[in-house]
């Protein structure tokens, strides 16, 4: 059996008001969102026409204005609103949705924190 086909996108950068602490609430933290949409390329992949695929483009901007509205407490909330959003997409199989806070708001060295969450439509 073969893997399922899938489209990648890594460290899109966005700033969201995102957190549970009072403080966090108050100005945008910077995150850094990993996407794998899954879904049949062959088509896209045999014929070179862009209308057969998902436009990466289009689903950027959508995770774009999706993180600016949501203002969610948890990365989790987050995580699962964007996956919402990517299994509503005409082909798509599966999301694999990854969000990773990269200044967590944490008393010790800690570099990032993050989720990572796959869902499939319902």
């Amino acid at each position: 059996m073969t893997a399922p086909d899938r489209i990648e996108l890594r460290d899109l950068r966005v700033t969201c008001v995102i957190g549970a602490l009072a403080h966090e609430r108050t100005a945008p933290q910077p995150l850094s969102i990993d996407i794998d949409l899954y879904a049949d390329l062959s088509r896209a992949g045999a014929t070179d026409d862009l209308g057969l695929t998902i436009d990466y483009g289009a689903v950027c901007d959508g995770i774009v204005a999706l993180c600016d509205e949501a203002q969610p407490q948890l990365l989790e909330r987050l995580a699962e609103l964007i996956a919402e959003e990517l299994c509503g997409i005409d082909g798509v199989t599966a999301a694999t949705v990854a969000v990773t806070k990269l200044r967590p708001p944490v008393a010790v060295d800690l570099g990032t924190s993050g989720v990572r969450i796959t869902r499939r439509p319902a």
